[in-house]
C-alpha cells in the first residue's frame, strides 16, 4: 500500500507542484547577478592587487609633494 501511495504522488499534482516549484526558484536565481565562488575569489585577489598598487602609488605621490613642498 505504501508503495501505491508513492506511486500516485510521484505522478500527481505534487509533482507537477514541485516541477513548477523549482522553475520558478531557478528562474529567480537567474535573474540574480550571481558569480561563482572561484570568480569571486578571482575578483578579491585583482581587487587587493588594485589596492597595493593605489597605496604604492599614494605614497609615491605623498614623497614627491614632501620634496615639491620642503
Amino acid at each position: 500500500m505504501t508503495t501505491r501511495m508513492a506511486e500516485l504522488l510521484a505522478a500527481g499534482p505534487a509533482r507537477d507542484l514541485e516541477k513548477n516549484l523549482r522553475a520558478l526558484v531557478a528562474g529567480a536565481f537567474s535573474r540574480l547577478d550571481l558569480v561563482t565562488r572561484e570568480e569571486f575569489d578571482v575578483q578579491a585577489k585583482l581587487l587587493a592587487r588594485a589596492r597595493n598598487q593605489l597605496a604604492a602609488l599614494e605614497s609615491r605621490v605623498a614623497d614627491l609633494e614632501r620634496r615639491l613642498g620642503g
